[in-house]
């Protein structure tokens, strides 16, 4: 079985206030992936690039993470939360019914290097309460192998025998994030079969997938029920993300994410209402 089903490179893109970023997920060659509705990479070292980072703005009926591998960035929203994620660390927040936040660089110069990732809510979670998280570096479970470090962001993963649970969670959707770190010539196996919704993304050197050689840059949309082994001859990091499709219909209008039209003119009377501040 070929274990990799199609595969794609992010566009140059900007968000926020002008920050440069690639898009990955949600681009022309690859749409939603259900549930995932956006991935997100920015990777600069030029002050200019992320500086003036995402000032407030709304979100509605989805769920954001965002996964630091270098620098810092602080996060302040409309019910009081405000927490600053640094590098190995994760910032997960459920928009749900409606929040406004602001995402800024707390570094005026130095590398910056994250991923954001949109997951989308099934219709009944909605319009539920806004929830917010920061999770340390240091809270993220980690399995050591040979040159090889798995961290489990979201979901479980079994290692040999042992089942490990990520801090993040949506078991409903059963959303798994892994990131496979290789610190020199490695190897890490992941059976299948998992979440029917499945991707890799290669954001530091070379990953041999099966026999198949993945660059920095390639996004692979995987087989569900294909076993995985995971091989690399020096240096190289690539994120895991599984999760179970929700199957309704996803209507999107910038930062907000309903199943009709009509909820999305809500979500912009609710918002210009005021009515995101509220939990």
């Amino acid at each position: 079985m070929n274990a990799i089903l199609t595969r794609h490179r992010g566009i140059p893109a900007q968000d926020g206030a002008g920050v440069k970023l690639t898009r990955i997920v949600n681009q022309p060659s690859l749409p939603h992936q259900d549930p995932f509705l956006m991935l997100d990479e920015f990777r600069s070292d030029d002050p200019n690039d992320y500086i003036a980072g995402f000032p407030p703005h709304p979100h509605r009926g989805f769920v954001t993470l965002t996964y630091m591998l270098a620098g810092r960035m602080e996060h302040q929203d409309s019910v009081g939360n405000t927490g600053v994620v640094e590098a190995g660390g994760v910032q997960w927040m459920k928009a749900a019914r409606g929040i406004i936040h602001a995402e800024m660089p707390k570094q005026e110069e130095g590398l910056m290097w994250g991923f954001q990732l949109w997951l989308n809510l099934p219709a009944k979670d909605k319009l539920s309460a806004a929830q917010w998280a920061d999770h340390r570096a240091e809270t993220i479970p980690q399995w050591h192998g040979d040159a090889v470090t798995v961290r489990v962001i979201a979901g479980t993963q079994t290692f040999d025998g042992e089942v490990v649970t990520g801090p993040v969670q949506q078991p409903e959707q059963h959303f798994q994030m892994l990131d496979v770190q290789f610190a020199a010539a490695g190897q890490w196996q992941q059976r299948g079969p998992t979440p029917q919704t499945r991707l890799g993304y290669v954001y530091q050197g070379e990953v041999w997938l099966n026999d198949q050689l993945l660059q920095r840059g390639e996004l692979v949309r995987l087989a569900a029920d294909a076993d995985l082994t995971l091989r690399s001859e020096a240096q190289a990091g690539m994120l895991l993300l599984a999760a179970q499709p929700i199957g309704e219909p996803i209507v999107q209008y910038g930062p907000f994410v309903m199943n009709s039209h009509a909820e999305i003119e809500q979500a912009i009377r609710d918002y210009q209402a005021g009515r995101f501040t509220a939990t």
